[in-house]
């Protein structure tokens, strides 16, 4: 067993209910969401990538697509060597490639798929008290409470209002484990749902390729199979001690794991980085209704910003015109606040551009926390003029720094909950930065 302590009042590892949660080829199944043409075709969504171009990369790729060689983090000229681009223009040109062997190429919008994440994300906590995001399509949910007994059924019931509620589709493991659970939702993608029960870990684990261990990289994956350890089941007949010389303490915790062995509880990442509030609604385009549920959720945000003691740099909206034209908009402040009066007054300021829009779902976020005293902007301040900066939803600012920002660059967050710019995927726009972000999606 692990040398590790258990908590008191903390279950025994065999007692946890740990169920992983990854949306399956999360950008293309966006794609599909607002283009339902897509479905069942080859797709890919590139980073850094615009129709017509043969630049940039794949941040992911559809099943379909894959089946013609096509990977994440491939070059988009790579893969359109593998698979040509749909003349959507003129499909029945001469030119054009045959349709069986092509698919279609879309640039990255992670607005949208924030957006759709967003929606995901509500209903895995209102699944479970405890969740762990550790992307934007990937999340682990401590199931303990409902217990083994009902397990299925919980399961079930979260992936199909992921579909049905959101559109888009989920891979659930559950184990008693963090890392027999991300295996176990690997294990039967796409749309799959894989139970490993305590006494059933280890058969679950025995054929699972040394490379798909946790912590297992390139290099010790060679290494191990040098050896004669080529799967789990391998690594556990293996001297313990032995492990340990040639890898080190990733030699002891590569056998714990290979056994099942993994006592990690799900805990959040940290404080939030922002704290948002949403509500669909039949689509209208009457300014009252909009203005209305505009002022409810900010009070509601504000509230809860309050109750957890949080100061909040930066106020957005978003607008979800129909069918899934999402908008968002952001006011940067000149120092944090607890102020619920000026949530509101951002929020209407902002939500004014979409005044003559039908709308289908609105919200209001506060974000760029601070969990310290600070100096507080007022809505006096704001209203006279203050620092604050609005910025769209793909991040685009205006040419000119704020005067108070370090070397003419400036921070301000948007809508999104990353870690850097614009078409970023954790939303902080940066003057003159601009890098590919880590693939994160797709698996």
């Amino acid at each position: 067993m692990s040398d590790r302590a258990v908590l008191p009042g903390a279950p025994e590892p065999e007692d946890r209910v740990v169920a992983h949660v990854d949306m399956d080829c999360f950008y293309a199944a966006c794609e599909r969401l607002r283009e339902p043409r897509l479905r069942g075709e080859p797709v890919v969504v590139g980073m850094g990538y615009e129709p017509g171009d043969t630049v940039g990369a794949v941040a992911t790729a559809s099943y379909e697509a894959r089946a013609f060689g096509v990977e994440s983090a491939m070059p988009i000229q790579g893969a359109l060597d593998r698979l040509p681009r749909r003349a959507d223009a003129d499909p029945d040109g001469p030119d054009a490639p045959d349709p069986g062997e092509s698919g279609f190429y879309r640039p990255v919008d992670m607005d949208f798929y924030e957006a759709t994440a967003a929606d995901v994300r509500t209903v895995l906590h209102e699944t479970a008290a405890t969740v762990r995001e550790v992307s934007i399509d990937e999340a682990y949910l401590d199931l303990t409470p409902d217990g083994w007994e009902s397990v299925r059924e919980t399961v079930e019931r979260l992936r199909e209002r992921i579909r049905e509620e959101v559109g888009v589709v989920a891979s659930v493991g559950v184990a008693p484990t963090m890392s027999t659970a991300k295996l176990a939702s690997d294990h039967d993608k796409p749309d799959g749902c894989v139970i490993v029960r305590p006494g059933e870990v280890c058969a679950f684990l025995a054929p699972i390729p040394v490379e798909d261990l946790h912590g297992v990289g390139p290099v010790t994956a060679r290494e191990l199979r040098e050896r004669g350890i080529e799967t789990a089941g391998d690594v556990t007949e293996a001297d313990p001690a032995a492990l340990e010389r040639a890898f080190g303490e990733r030699g002891r915790e590569l056998y714990d794991r290979a056994r099942g062995r993994d006592d990690r509880a799900v805990e959040p990442r940290g404080r939030p980085k922002s704290l948002s509030s949403e509500s669909a609604l039949e689509p209208t385009d009457d300014t009252g209704t909009k203005r209305d549920l505009v002022r409810s959720l900010a009070a509601d945000v504000a509230e809860r910003a309050r109750a957890k003691d949080a100061l909040y740099r930066t106020i957005g909206v978003k607008v979800v015109r129909p069918p899934y034209d999402v908008n968002t908009r952001a006011r940067s402040l000149s120092g944090p606040v607890d102020d619920p009066d000026l949530v509101e007054a951002v929020a209407l300021d902002l939500l004014a551009e979409f005044d003559d829009d039908a709308v289908r779902k609105l919200g209001v976020r506060v974000s760029n926390l601070d969990f310290t005293e600070a100096d507080q902007a007022t809505i006096d301040g704001w209203a006279a003029g203050g620092d604050g900066v609005t910025m769209d939803a793909r991040g685009e600012l205006p040419t000119d720094a704020p005067a108070d920002a370090p070397d003419g660059q400036a921070t301000i967050e948007g809508w999104l909950d990353g870690e850097d710019g614009g078409a970023q995927p954790d939303g902080r726009v940066r003057w003159g930065q601009t890098r590919l972000p880590e693939f994160t999606d797709g698996e």
